[in-house]
């Protein structure tokens, strides 16, 4: 059971705040006619988690892809602090941290240099070496794999210094692709009690996931994905009602 200081924000207490992060009718046809994403519509607020569920090829990936501006939409909107990611791109990205499934960094490196070097790419170029080792500290690193070559760690290390390089960065968003997958039960443990911690930092975070009973956990509100609509969203509140499980196999079976 994760360590959390309090329940994930609720709809009702983000009421009276902008959401950070928007999709409104979000929509993408690729030329082959294939309908990936079919008008998507979805906000995140301030301290609020979001996790999309979905079988693979559900359209999670390409919601993320369209707010990194990796893809363009066809129609609709994506947008980061009320910033429209497709037509303020640049302007969009510096209010967005992205960690994917498998986190790319440079293995020759250690995880201070790879914090060091990713800080500054971002315009961060006013951290010490006790601001690197507070925040590699922060997010579970041992003191020993501070010094340590990236090649020489585990999923679970690379994903927590994944999450350091987005600490760093100090974006009100946070992009979460399959987190947890490949990750042992402690190490998933751990990665969901970093999340928490964030979300009660403020961040708005979205978080594409196969963990049903961790998305439960953690969210404010889930999602779930079939064929690229959003056929179900449920608050964290209503959850507490129902049985998430049964659900998303209940949608995953339902024909169209």
């Amino acid at each position: 059971m994760m360590a959390s200081q309090g329940k994930p924000a609720s709809d009702q207490a983000s009421a009276n705040r902008p959401p950070v992060i928007e999709a409104i009718n979000l929509t993408k046809r690729y030329e082959d006619g294939l309908l990936a994403l079919d008008r998507v519509s979805f906000q995140i607020y301030p301290g609020q988690v979001f996790c999309l569920l979905g079988a693979n090829g559900a359209g999670k990936t390409t919601t993320i892809n369209l707010f990194l501006d990796f893809i363009e939409p066809t129609d609709g909107e994506a947008c980061i602090n009320g910033i429209n990611c497709h037509r303020e791109p640049l302007r969009a990205k510096k209010h967005v941290a992205y960690v994917s499934e498998n986190v790319m960094l440079y293995g020759n490196f250690t995880a201070r240099q790879n914090l060091d070097y990713f800080a500054k790419l971002g315009g961060k170029d006013h951290l010490s070496r006790d601001d690197y080792d507070r925040i590699l500290a922060e997010v579970g690193l041992p003191e020993k794999a501070f010094e340590q070559r990236v090649k020489e760690f585990s999923k679970g290390m690379r994903q927590k210094l994944g999450i350091a390089i987005a600490i760093t960065k100090d974006a009100p968003a946070i992009f979460l692709d399959e987190p947890t997958s490949g990750l042992d039960p402690k190490a998933a443990a751990e990665f969901l009690e970093l999340l928490d911690r964030l979300r009660q930092q403020g961040k708005a975070i979205l978080m594409s996931t196969h963990d049903i009973f961790r998305s439960k956990q953690v969210a404010a509100r889930v999602g779930i994905m079939k064929a690229g609509k959003m056929v179900m969203q449920r608050s964290r509140e209503e959850l507490e009602q129902e049985d998430l499980e049964k659900l998303y196999l209940d949608y995953m079976e339902a024909a169209g």
